[in-house]
């Protein structure tokens, strides 16, 4: 396992930089968006990477390719490895991911901010919402104030009751149906408060909710 590696850094494009180490090779590493800025501006000067090595299923898993990715420091190896825990999220899509620093992301996700994330290349609205909700509770190490992050998710999301009984069941279905759990909230609460107090099952409350679908 190569744990770190130094020497010249010669190149950096496309998210991959050539480093030449004593013995004359020249390794390639993958490396964050965030840091391609950065490292741009230390070509030609000695540099070192803290390094995560990986084999790269090729040809639909028929064969694999060693692959070796650069951080700047362990802090954000660290993350990024947390990162990748993430369902949909592979080693390729977590480096381009990483457009800001690995704080920031952090920061983002432990506040609930699933909008910003969503900006994020490769995060989409839904991937967003996973990010958060698998890694709530594990980023204390990546703030710089954990307690002050705590308290700004708490205020992103405020407090719920979770629906029960049919209404409980149709959000179910819904989520189930792909979509996303407060969409699924919001069209069953609207849904609920045109029926006027009428006794609706979980099958009519899905029904109706499937009418506003592209609504809110």
């Amino acid at each position: 396992m190569i744990a770190q590696i130094e020497g010249i850094l010669e190149d950096v494009a496309d998210g991959v930089a050539e480093l030449r180490v004593p013995g004359g090779f020249v390794y390639e590493l993958l490396v964050p968006a965030c840091d391609a800025g950065d490292l741009l501006a230390k070509q030609g000067r000695e540099i070192g990477f803290f390094t995560l090595h990986y084999l790269e299923s090729q040809g639909q898993g028929s064969h694999f390719v060693p692959r070796l990715i650069g951080f700047s420091s362990r802090e954000q190896r660290a993350f990024f490895e947390l990162l990748t825990t993430v369902k949909g999220i592979g080693n390729r899509k977590g480096l381009r991911a990483m457009q800001v620093s690995h704080a920031r992301m952090a920061e983002a996700i432990a506040a609930g901010d699933a909008k910003f994330l969503a900006t994020l290349p490769e995060i989409g609205k839904r991937t967003a919402e996973s990010t958060i909700v698998e890694l709530k509770g594990k980023l204390d190490a990546f703030l710089k104030d954990p307690t002050v992050s705590r308290r700004q998710a708490v205020a992103a999301s405020p407090i719920v009751s979770v629906p029960s009984g049919p209404a409980g069941d149709a959000e179910d279905v819904l989520v189930a149906l792909g979509e996303p759990r407060a969409s699924a909230r919001s069209k069953v609460e609207r849904v609920l408060a045109a029926a006027d107090g009428s006794t609706l099952g979980a099958d009519e409350i899905v029904t109706r909710a499937l009418r506003t679908r592209g609504v809110g």
